[in-house]
């Protein structure tokens, strides 16, 4: 095991990882931007370390620093969370080069699945089902239009280092090719500094369905179910759950047992989620995300196992601690993404917290990083934590959740619980009849202000 662990990310997900590490009797060094000196981690944690003024670049981004905080403190691992540096294969690379472990996959295998283009390659050949589309990048209208129509209207125009719903396009004709083509491109080259674009069939009403899996890089690995995210805006997830409404033993046992077959062949180390489309009982590949995901706690509510704790485990050089045969999926969890952002506008709001409340009981879980008289700065995400419901039954969890949204209380800033509020009450989420688009259709036609 690892003597000292150097947590190079901020808020509620560094917070998680040093629980874990003490868990685990490991040493953290919690590093930090000016803007978040007081963050909880930071109090928390044996060491700290300023590495920066607040805007990312300077600070979480900055790999020279972090390089510097590992020396200065003797950190033999760093465990990059979610965001920031956790899908970069160079800084991957340069922690092998300077004897640090990088908690996390392979450099390779960062680099293959961060490309989607390549990452689809791949999981067409570890026998994943894809979403029919082009080979490779389309470089002109001419190809983009030929590979449209073998595959069908509508199509959807993706940046292949894309992400978050930016260099995204749908053509639903081929009058569309031409000003969706230039768009994505003209998005995809601002956002990742790189222009190229893939095509693909654009489902209509589908759902989002992760599998998370885990491997020990030694050919091992398992799947841990899976989790419906298909509650979005802009391509952002809203609300996860697991096991997903929409699928029968049947399919779970499918479509993780394939899963983990490809990522024993890819001998993939550490954890990771294959992201999927879901319609009609088919699924369809579409990123494969190689780090812990925000949303990792709703299997941890069905599983039992603390991903974090095996994420740092198999790093280590440690097997597996649990075999496919023994995993065991006991009811049902949710969790809600709460953002500092008003609840209809979506506008973000830092500033100080007043009075903070979180709920408890049995089955809940809370992972944030705030407090009462913390100030959420302005220069990174909103998120201001996690609201995480468990139950023996999906409907136990959702009258759970309604129950714990209305102890919660946050006040001084705006944020996302009274969206939450709402969600939960309506009659589609509760019955599970929803889609990625259900939620954006559900906004744009009042369903908040009409409550």
């Amino acid at each position: 095991m690892f003597d000292k662990i150097l947590i190079a990310n901020r808020g509620e997900i560094a917070l998680r990882i040093l629980r874990a590490c003490k868990e685990l009797g490991v040493a953290t060094v919690a590093v930090h931007s000016t803007a978040d000196a007081d963050a909880m981690h930071v109090r928390l944690a044996d060491e700290s370390v300023c590495i920066g003024p607040p805007p990312s670049r300077d600070s979480y981004l900055n790999i020279p620093a972090l390089i510097a905080a590992c020396e200065i403190s003797g950190a033999d691992a760093i465990h990059p969370g979610y965001g920031f540096l956790s899908e970069s294969a160079r800084f991957a690379e340069v922690l092998a080069d300077h004897k640090i472990t990088f908690i996390g996959p392979k450099a390779e295998h960062i680099h293959t699945m961060g490309d989607k283009i390549e990452a689809k390659r791949t999981a067409k050949r570890l026998g994943i089902p894809c979403v029919p589309g082009s080979d490779g990048a389309v470089h002109d209208e001419a190809e983009a239009k030929r590979i449209a129509a073998e595959i069908g209207y509508p199509v959807l125009i993706k940046a292949s280092a894309g992400g978050g719903g930016r260099g995204m396009k749908v053509a639903r004709s081929e009058e569309d090719i031409s000003h969706a083509l230039l768009t994505a491109k003209t998005e995809a080259k601002a956002a990742f500094n790189d222009d190229a674009v893939y095509i693909e069939k654009y489902l209509e009403k589908p759902r989002h369905i992760e599998v998370q899996i885990i491997g020990d890089g030694k050919g091992n690995a398992i799947h841990l179910g899976e989790r419906d995210c298909s509650l979005q805006r802009r391509h952002q997830k809203v609300w996860e759950e697991a096991t997903s409404p929409a699928l029968n033993e049947s399919e779970r046992a499918k479509i993780g047992a394939i899963v983990a077959k490809a990522m024993q062949e890819l001998k993939y180390a550490g954890v990771g989620t294959i992201e999927f489309l879901y319609e009609n009982g088919e699924f369809y590949f579409i990123e494969m995300n190689t780090r812990i995901q925000v949303e990792h706690p709703v299997t941890e509510m069905i599983t039992g196992l603390d991903l974090i704790n095996e994420q740092i485990r198999v790093a280590a050089g440690a097997p597996l601690s649990i075999r496919q045969d023994e995993v065991r999926f006991e009811g049902h969890a949710i969790e809600c993404r709460i953002n500092a952002e008003h609840p209809v506008t979506f506008r973000p709001s830092p500033g100080k917290i007043s009075y903070y409340y979180p709920p408890g009981g049995l089955g809940v879980r809370v992972d944030s990083a705030v407090y009462q008289g913390y100030t959420i700065p302005p220069h990174y995400d909103s998120l201001v934590g996690k609201l995480i419901v468990h139950g023996r039954t999906r409907n136990e969890c959702l009258m759970r959740l309604r129950r714990t949204l209305d102890e919660f209380v946050i006040d001084g800033i705006e944020t996302t619980l009274p969206l939450f509020r709402i969600l939960v009450r309506n009659p589609d989420v509760q019955n599970g009849a929803y889609d990625i688009h259900w939620l954006e259709n559900f906004l744009k036609t009042g369903g908040l202000e009409k409550q």
